[in-house]
């Protein structure tokens, strides 16, 4: 079967993935969690089966990707409580760090000038040696919405 041209205009994912994180600062597992001690939010957008699968990492917050702009967004009326301003350090993790660089340039044009994204995602984290539980634990913050996991 053979595919149809790209249309005018229109970029492959890869072209979109090195556009989103050419804007980002992306840190690596390590990295990120010294942030986290030192009140940088982790936000997991995994579904909950790959959270059930590989569990989550303690104190980071569930916002499934289909709710992330609007609670994450301070002017919106569907944002987190603490969600007060532009100026948190938001760090976005996925299963492997691919779709977590698309959410987090995301949350830059928002205005979300601190955030970015974990090199690696969960699985890069587990790699380097740093803490994770079982979903069943929970030992993650859930944004409303987000469906608990194991």
């Amino acid at each position: 079967m053979s595919v149809e041209l790209r249309p005018d205009g229109a970029r492959s994912i890869a072209e979109i993935l090195e556009s989103a994180r050419s804007r980002l600062d992306r840190v690596a597992p390590r990295e990120a969690r010294a942030e986290q001690a030192s009140g940088a939010v982790l936000v997991d957008i995994r579904p909950a089966w790959q959270r059930a699968a590989d569990g989550e990492i303690p104190g980071s917050w569930v916002i499934e990707r289909n709710h992330l702009e609007w609670r994450l967004d301070p002017a919106s009326d569907a944002r987190l409580p603490w969600v007060t301003g532009y100026g948190h350090r938001i760090i976005v993790f996925c299963q492997e760090g691919y779709t977590s660089s698309l959410a987090a340039a995301a949350l830059l044009d928002l205005g979300l000038r601190r955030a970015t994204d974990m090199i690696g995602g969960h699985r890069g984290w587990a790699a380097a040696g740093l803490p994770t539980v079982p979903a069943a634990d929970r030992a993650a913050n859930m944004a409303p919405g987000a469906v608990h996991a194991g």
